[in-house]
């Protein structure tokens, strides 16, 4: 989650003061068609002329390697999107004769200037990845373990940040090396069009414009259609991909589930700790951009001038919108602000509600959250000593009357924890999580797998524990390159290896189960199974149960 859409998510939540046994498949032995390429002094990193070389349909790439994997980074999958081509479908890039050299991350999409430096506590934890921003921002990168024509799985990484920020490299933890190295899998990460550029719905404003409003989605769409094109001559499966994403990416991940234009550019999806099951309807979508470009003064008539505008001007008619709009949405809107549209044709209807999407009901499916997804004691540590009385006080700022019922129905489902832990379970992803499972299994059409990561980081006195994008570092084997989320402990070490090899597994087999877990089952109503991810790896059954149906109320039935 980036700087800013962690303040967002802390607004929206308004209190911001199957298969049995399937065994772990170990690494093969790489079998490239061609002499190894040199490693380097040490075997450690390498970069050469004739190193780590690979074709693409566009031209020659060049990437460097290192630890053994061979890395590609800020590959052009289309073109530049700024002057005439903003707000347009994406377009394809033009090719070139020469070798490209992919060595460094290409630009990411413009967005609002980063304020999270600024507070302590997350800066420290999160350390991200600013990156340069430019329109010229449809990229990709790479991790490979050979290039050779060995049919490897393909993770298909999409970031977060909600549908306004964020980047394919914003964390030390979307580091796609470990991950390609422990399960002998392609990485691919991406960026692609954000907040206006990506969700500006100006489809009244002319027919060039019908698709703006998704054009942010139709990007990654048009990534999924490289990697099909050109994923073979990274040692990649097309035929095998997985798309995995957190908060915003899996908001998007869902969103693609439901897009007929991606049909079967992918095979097995995970959703990692989204919080909706909605997108925005063609009205709510219009009444954003009509606040937008009346900030800009701009009309149908001059619409046209809106390509070029500067990107501060464009970021502060959107806060302007949002400032308007507040963070209260209709009952068919899955969030506040810019977001996919239900335009009935590019999104035929919203990604799980009433139903899981038929489109994809036979893909696998992961999805979960953190057990601590609004950890507001960061950066207050005298939050920590709240009690249940002065949690209820807390509460009524937001849910009123309500209050009350909330805190005991949470102290009786948890009777032991601290009220500021209370405080940190009301978020949507939980009961989103369960929902979106709970559809999914009722296709009867593809296993759907359940889980929480409840571990506690020990970082910040404990105060953060299993926070907001926490088992990122865990799932990409990462956590000793974001050892300011984890410590770089041996604890979480031998966690992170358990829960990659599970992503890792899920990838090539559609079944999370391998043999340093206990047996996981696919999740139905009646079993309500969810794997918890901690120290001691557990199946538990809906262990949240009176809460989580309160709390599914409330963020779904929008009772505020």
């Amino acid at each position: 989650m980036t700087k800013n859409s962690r303040r967002q998510f802390l607004q929206k939540a308004g209190l911001l003061t199957t298969a049995a046994g399937l065994s772990y498949v170990a690494p093969a032995a790489a079998n490239p068609a061609r002499k190894p390429e040199p490693a380097g002094e040490g075997g450690k990193v390498f970069a050469s002329a004739n190193n780590a070389v690979a074709d693409t349909r566009y031209g020659k790439v060049r990437g460097y390697t290192r630890n053994n994997i061979l890395t590609f980074k800020g590959i052009p999958y289309g073109a530049p999107t700024g002057g005439d081509n903003r707000f347009m479908l994406p377009q394809k890039p033009k090719k070139w004769k020469d070798v490209r050299d992919c060595l460094v991350y290409g630009p990411i999409c413009p967005q609002k200037p980063d304020t999270g430096w600024l507070q302590q506590e997350y800066g420290f934890l999160y350390q991200w990845i600013d990156g340069m921003q430019d329109e010229d921002c449809l990229r990709l990168n790479i991790w490979t373990p050979a290039l050779d024509n060995k049919k490897r799985p393909v993770m298909f990484w999409i970031h977060g940040g909600g549908f306004s920020s964020g980047s394919g490299q914003e964390h030390p933890s979307y580091d796609g090396e470990n991950l390609a190295k422990l399960g002998d899998v392609v990485v691919v990460s991406i960026n692609h069009r954000l907040n206006a550029y990506g969700f500006l719905d100006l489809s009244d404003y002319g027919s060039k414009y019908a698709s703006s409003g998704n054009v942010g989605m139709l990007d990654i769409v048009f990534a999924l259609q490289w990697v099909r094109d050109n994923i073979s001559n990274f040692g990649g499966d097309k035929n095998n991909i997985t798309i995995f994403g957190q908060s915003g990416g899996g908001s998007k991940v869902i969103t693609l589930m439901a897009m007929p234009s991606a049909r079967g550019l992918f095979h097995r999806a995970i959703s990692q700790s989204n919080s909706i099951v909605q997108m925005s309807t063609p009205a709510y979508a219009k009444q954003v951009t009509e606040l937008v470009l009346e900030y800009l003064s701009i009309s149908k008539d001059n619409i046209t001038d809106l390509h070029k505008i500067k990107n501060d001007r464009l970021q502060d008619a959107l806060d302007a919108a949002n400032n308007k709009l507040g963070n209260k949405v209709p009952a068919d809107v899955g969030r506040a602000g810019l977001q996919p549209v239900v335009d009935g044709k590019i999104l035929p209807v919203h990604p799980f509600d009433p139903t899981a999407p038929t489109l994809s009901a036979s893909i696998p499916f992961m999805v979960g959250t953190c057990r601590n997804e609004a950890s507001y004691s960061i950066n207050n540590a005298p939050l920590e000593r709240l009690d249940d009385q002065g949690l209820v006080k807390l509460l009524a700022e937001k849910y009123g009357a309500k209050a009350n019922g909330m805190v005991q129905t949470l102290r009786r489902s948890h009777p032991n924890d601290k009220a500021v832990e209370l405080l940190s379970y009301i978020s949507a992803q939980n009961p989103m999580a369960y929902l979106q499972a709970s559809r999914k299994a009722a296709q009867k059409a593809a296993p759907v797998f359940l889980y929480m990561f409840a571990w506690h980081t020990p970082q910040l006195d404990g105060r953060p524990r299993a926070f907001h994008c926490s088992e990122i570092p865990f799932a990409f084997a990462n956590t000793d390159k974001a050892e300011n989320y984890t410590g770089s402990s041996d604890e979480a070490r031998q966690l992170a290896d358990k829960v990659a090899k599970a992503w890792i597994n899920f990838a090539r087999h559609g079944d999370p189960n391998h043999d340093s877990l206990p047996q996981w089952p696919a999740f139905t109503d009646d079993n309500g199974s969810m794997m918890i991810f901690n120290n001691t790896c557990e199946v538990q059954h809906d262990p949240d149960g009176e809460s989580r149906k309160m709390l599914t109320r409330i963020f779904y039935n929008k009772e505020v």
